[in-house]
């Protein structure tokens, strides 16, 4: 069987342009390719509808703090404790703000943890038109915490605005769904594989894109954005690095 190119559902072009070009602020501009200290809520709400191509989003949970109290925290818990917590009304605001940003067929990688992956996150995305598209387990090939099993992985949901597409705007295809990646020195307490998130961006985006984190934390995606030649717009409410918490 022949197939034409109507009919081959992958490509490795991404042909899908942002729809503004780097004129993606309402009111107030920000800095790309910086570190901006400051509310994400705030950075989202000067930012045009429909204008941004993918968003990385990892929420600092109150409600894993609340269960995970062990009885013998080390240091990195004790640090993590220090972050500040984000309650299940801000997350879902995050994520509405996301969902308004979000270009056409605009991706949303969210990290959620074991706790939310059972319990599902349909009340987070209720009301908004994001789709549930994939999953990405992400082996941190060292052991953490845990009352029974200890915890070794982490989570990333991938989110699509509509319509939902693969050809000419997903393009590449060397991403496994369950990735093996260590971090052997840490910034920050959550800090995310700069591997994975340098093959998101590349698969999700053209060069000169712009991609958002707007709960940074260490500002990882920051550097594999810039490697990739992308732009970065995010922030974060503290310093992590500077001011020693990791």
């Amino acid at each position: 069987m022949n197939l034409t190119e109507n009919n081959v559902v992958f490509s490795k072009i991404r042909t899908k342009e942002m729809p503004y070009g780097q004129d993606i602020f309402l009111t107030k501009k920000y800095s790309f390719n910086k570190k901006n200290i400051m509310n994400g809520l705030e950075l989202l709400k000067n930012i045009r509808p429909n204008s941004i191509p993918v968003v990385f989003f990892d929420p600092q949970y109150r409600g894993v703090l609340d269960k995970l109290g062990y009885g013998n925290e080390g240091k990195r818990q004790i640090k993590r404790s220090q972050l500040t917590q984000m309650d299940e009304k801000t997350i879902i605001n995050f994520i509405k703000s996301i969902n308004k940003v979000l270009m056409e067929t605009g991706h949303l990688f969210l990290w959620v943890d074991k706790f939310h992956l059972c319990q599902g996150i349909a009340p987070w995305i209720r009301g908004t038109d994001l789709t549930i598209v994939d999953m990405i387990v992400w082996d941190k090939v060292r052991m953490g915490m845990g009352y029974r099993t200890r915890k070794q992985t982490e989570y990333l949901l991938v989110l699509q605005k509509p319509p939902i597409k693969v050809k000419n705007i997903w393009k590449t295809r060397n991403i496994r769904d369950v990735w093996l990646e260590k971090i052997d020195n840490k910034v920050h307490p959550h800090q995310k594989p700069h591997n994975l998130q340098s093959a998101l961006i590349e698969a999700v985006t053209n060069e000169g894109d712009v991609v958002l984190d707007p709960a940074a934390g260490s500002f990882s995606v920051m550097d594999c954005a810039m490697s990739k030649k992308r732009l970065f717009l995010g922030c974060d409410l503290e310093d992590v690095e500077n001011n020693g918490i990791n």
